[in-house]
């Protein structure tokens, strides 16, 4: 299937999607937003990754504009400040560049050089301005992006993204446990670390500084508000499940919905495909339930004041932008060269990726 995109260029472009990929709804009813401020983003990010050093140079020319990670943020975060907006497209940068350590550091056996890294990171989020000229590249560029994150909003919003991605932190080294033990985790026991290596609530956090202000937690823990957050996240991550499937059974990997349910529930690989398919799909038609709730939960909270009216623009806001985190991934996966390891010269090695013993100086 052809669709057309409207994402990186001034000119529409036309992607051929897998039809295994191909999820017509997305293109009919999830019409594909971009921030203005893209271009200067894209060009702001790429510098920003050079002067942090967490790609070299060669990498960042070749890849860093086809890996599409801003075109990823600026297709969510629609409505942000254009300082709010380049903050979280570091730090998405930043997180693709650390999930690429981490999978280095599995991949070549360096299990004290990744114990070393999570200690400082959990250190760095606590403090990052202590951190900001750190030796390690990936512990001063999280110490950057989040030290600009954290001064958008007050400290109990501040509290709660650190306590959040100290649990991001935690999964993932348990995900490099069961990946170095080849360990397949069970069905329930994947959807539950899938949602903190996805780090779901860390990308619904920033919705928040998106919309200019902090929501009490009895709006963001309203039933219709919270199911609308977490449906938009899980079908982000069971899509990308969706298209690295085939590539991660062929290289023996052990976390992904997919192979979880061949593992454990005896299913074939087409049988696996058709169900995390089946998830995808039941997740937006069930987000386009959830989605109206949530709008008629931010109708009720405009009470006629000054605060009941703002409040209700920013859960609008904020319920707009989970909308857009469908188009967003959706095209992410077609166009970002992360994915296209058919095109690698070895399908192991990332060529984006610095392959060397990062870490062990």
């Amino acid at each position: 299937m052809h669709a057309l995109s409207h994402g990186t260029t001034s000119t529409p472009t036309t992607i051929a999607v897998p039809p295994a990929l191909s999820l017509p709804v997305i293109e009919a009813a999830f019409p594909r937003q971009l921030h203005p401020y893209w271009p200067r983003l894209q060009q702001r990010t790429r510098a920003w990754l050079l002067e942090k050093r967490l790609m070299p140079e060669d990498k960042v020319e070749e890849h860093a504009d086809g890996l599409c990670y801003t075109d990823l943020m600026a297709g969510y975060y629609t409505g942000a400040p254009d300082e709010v907006l380049q903050a979280i497209a570091d730090y998405s940068a930043w997180f693709f560049v650390w999930d690429d350590r981490h999978d280095r550091d599995i991949v070549h056996g360096r299990p004290a050089a990744w114990r070393r890294l999570k200690d400082r990171l959990h250190t760095a989020l606590d403090s990052p301005a202590d951190h900001l000229g750190h030796d390690d590249p990936v512990v001063a560029g999280l110490a950057d992006s989040v030290r600009r994150l954290y001064a958008f909003l007050p400290g109990t919003w501040n509290a709660r993204f650190a306590r959040h991605f100290h649990s991001v932190i935690e999964a993932y080294d348990r995900e490099f446990h069961n990946r170095t033990a080849g360990i397949v985790p069970t069905v329930e026991e994947y959807l539950e670390l899938r949602r903190l290596t996805f780090a779901h609530w860390i990308w619904t956090d920033l919705l928040e500084p998106s919309a200019g202000t902090e929501l009490p937690d009895a709006i963001r823990k309203n039933p219709a508000y919270r199911k609308a957050a977490l449906l938009s996240q899980e079908f982000a991550a069971w899509y990308n499940d969706l298209c690295s499937l085939p590539k991660e059974m062929a290289g023996s990997e052990v976390h992904n919905l997919g192979i979880s349910l061949v593992t454990h529930e005896g299913l074939t690989l087409e049988e696996a495909i058709a169900d995390v398919r089946r998830r995808v799909e039941e997740c937006i038609s069930e987000f386009q339930d959830a989605e109206k709730d949530a709008l008629r939960f931010a109708d009720v909270l405009d009470d006629g004041t000054v605060g009941g009216k703002e409040t209700s623009a920013a859960v609008r806001a904020c319920v707009g932008n989970m909308r857009n985190w469908f188009s967003s991934v959706y095209w992410f996966h077609h166009e970002s060269g992360r994915y296209r390891v058919d095109s690698w010269d070895d399908r192991s090695t990332p060529p984006y990726v610095n392959n060397e013993a990062a870490g062990e100086k």
